[in-house]
């Protein structure tokens, strides 16, 4: 978890909201992958990859927030 808490905070933010909502037009990609997903549509391998690609920033800011509210990032030495 070491290198989870090595990444900033503003990095987390900046990468969720630029590689989560690229392209920005028509629509963002993220938003797409998970239409595709509730319509049963997303089922190329690199479909599932692209989406959990987009996912990932906001995945780790998630987590990020999670250890910072839980106080598990301060209790690590």
């Amino acid at each position: 978890m070491k290198l989870l808490d090595k990444i900033p905070f503003r990095t987390a933010i900046i990468m969720t909201i630029f590689l989560g909502l690229a392209p920005f037009v028509p629509e963002p990609h993220i938003w797409q992958k998970l239409k595709m997903l509730v319509a049963g549509d997303l089922t190329q391998p690199l479909d599932m990859f692209d989406m959990l690609f987009h996912m990932a920033p906001g995945l780790i800011l998630l987590a990020k927030i999670y250890r910072h509210k839980t106080g598990a990032d301060q209790s690590e030495g």
